[in-house]
């Protein structure tokens, strides 16, 4: 066997593409997030109520905005979103926007209380201050990058203002101490909240991501088991129990019934498997969550269409059908699924995947579910209406292939005596044959 080179080259020309096509994929969508990061959404709060600094009525807070939105024009990495601080939390709670920064109602006030020829009451001006807000359940990296785009912001801000309250102090023609020299260079004290916590065990807002691998994994191993098992129930496989080998008799049917037998089996798997998934992760790992009844029947959907898509491409292309599975369901689904790097910071064959891919919105789906109280707007209603896409696809895929396949006669054991030679193999005994006859001797007569 070994000195055969179609072995050789068959296999390694699969494990080559097999190696090549996981490393472009996996690696090639997270590698450079920041380089390819476009359109991140974050919130832009402006609160500012106004003062009057200098005799007249300035809204400080509007200038801010102003300045992120013109330095924003040459550079496309951030889409900030100017909404009022009712909207802002919305979209926060909602999954709409990674982050926020909130410029508070006394901005202004603060800012002239600096300039103020009289010292505050308590004898120490307050500083003024803006808050970055974070929101890990829509994505731990991309609310790191919020975050830091928006203390960027808020610190340019603050360089900026205090250029305009150092001329004014020197307007003044007061000599200022070295301390407050540096206090009014940069004024604005930045801080950081969180937006929208989640709880202590939710892997810092991953714990979607996690359970939604689970779920697909379950459901393409599920395929590849029903598949196994249909094939050794019609005796097209053996079945192997240590040195034992058994192998039933081979039961004709059509490829339709047979895909149809492994489906109504992944059907009644995926109850099975989705209830264990959801006492696993809950019950024994104490993995936040609410909404459990829906948990449950997401966590069986999806395992069932990802069992079905799954069982459709072997209808289609046999042996090959598991390793395309493996590539739609896993090598693409992954690093497009935009749960650990966003979507916004991947390359643009990715983010055309992530219409798509089934992992993106399952793990969309479940982020409502457990960090978004089930919003159906924050996520939900596109993971169902994609459930529901991609499980009519694949019912339609795969029994119109397979009844081409039956139409044209292509059986999977196309000859009779193929049955016979499998059950002799099995070891089933086998008839002796009858000598060849010859064309001057007639045959005999049998009962």
């Amino acid at each position: 066997m070994l000195r055969r080179p179609a072995l050789w080259i068959g296999t390694g020309l699969i494990a080559a593409v097999v190696s090549m096509l996981f490393a472009l994929l996996y690696v090639g969508g997270n590698v450079n997030p920041r380089g390819n990061l476009r359109d991140l959404p974050v919130a832009l709060v402006n609160s500012d109520a106004g003062a009057e600094i200098g005799g007249r009525p300035v809204n400080l807070g509007e200038q801010v905005v102003s300045g992120i939105q013109k330095a924003a024009q040459g550079d496309k990495s951030i889409d900030w979103q100017v909404v009022s601080r009712e909207e802002a939390d919305k979209r926060l709670g909602r999954g709409k926007v990674f982050g926020a920064l909130v410029i508070p109602a006394d901005y202004s006030a603060t800012v002239a209380g600096l300039t103020a020829p009289q010292p505050a009451p308590q004898g120490k001006a307050a500083p003024p201050t803006m808050t970055v807000l974070t929101n890990q359940a829509a994505g731990s990296i991309g609310s790191s990058m919020s975050s830091q785009a928006a203390q960027k912001a808020a610190h340019a801000a603050s360089a900026q203002l205090g250029q305009e309250l150092l001329k004014q102090a020197a307007a003044q023609k007061t000599p200022l101490p070295t301390a407050a020299q540096l206090k009014l260079a940069d004024p604005v004290t930045v801080t950081v909240a969180d937006g929208h916590p989640v709880g202590a065990r939710s892997a810092m807002g991953l714990s979607a991501f996690y359970y939604a691998l689970v779920l697909v994994v379950c459901g393409m191993l599920g395929a590849n088991v029903v598949n196994s098992q249909v094939d050794t129930a019609l005796g097209y496989l053996h079945t192997d129990f240590g040195p034992i080998r058994k192998r039933e008799p081979v039961q004709h049917t059509s490829r339709v019934r047979t895909l149809a037998i492994g489906i109504a089996l992944m059907l009644g798997l995926s109850l099975v498997m989705g209830t264990l998934v959801e006492v696993a992760t809950v019950g024994i790992l104490d993995m936040d969550a609410s909404h459990l009844g829906l948990l449950w029947l997401y966590s069986v959907a999806t395992i069932a269409v990802v069992g079905i898509g799954s069982l459709a491409l072997f209808a289609a292309f046999g042996t090959p059908g598991m390793l395309l599975a493996t590539i739609v369901f896993v090598a693409m689904a992954v690093p497009s699924s935009g749960a650990t790097v966003p979507v916004q910071a991947l390359p643009g064959f990715f983010r055309a995947l992530a219409e798509f891919e089934p992992l993106r919105q399952v793990t969309e789906g479940l982020r409502s579910l457990l960090y978004y109280g089930a919003q159906a707007d924050a996520g939900l209603t596109r993971a169902w209406g994609s459930m529901g896409v991609a499980l009519v696809a694949a019912l339609l895929f795969g029994f119109a292939v397979a009844r081409l396949y039956d139409r044209k006669g292509l059986h999977r054991i196309p000859h009779p005596d193929a049955e016979a030679d499998a059950e002799a193999g099995a070891g089933a005994p086998a008839e002796t044959p009858e000598p060849p006859k010859s064309p001057e001797t007639p045959a005999p007569a049998t009962a």
